[in-house]
């Protein structure tokens, strides 16, 4: 079982139950995290952190 395993298993739950409206949640949950992520060491970090 991969992380490929996770998203193709997400997938099929949105296409079985008709949860469409999760999809954008998730993608931007997502995008924040790799944002927070990838500028943790950076001179924008205490900008970013200020928006939450």
């Amino acid at each position: 079982m991969g992380k490929l395993s996770i998203i193709n298993e997400f997938w099929q739950f949105l296409r079985v139950r008709k949860k469409w409206w999760l999809a954008p949640i998730i993608i931007v949950l997502l995008l924040l995290g790799i944002l927070i992520f990838f500028s943790q060491g950076s001179a924008v970090a205490p900008f970013i952190y200020t928006l939450f």
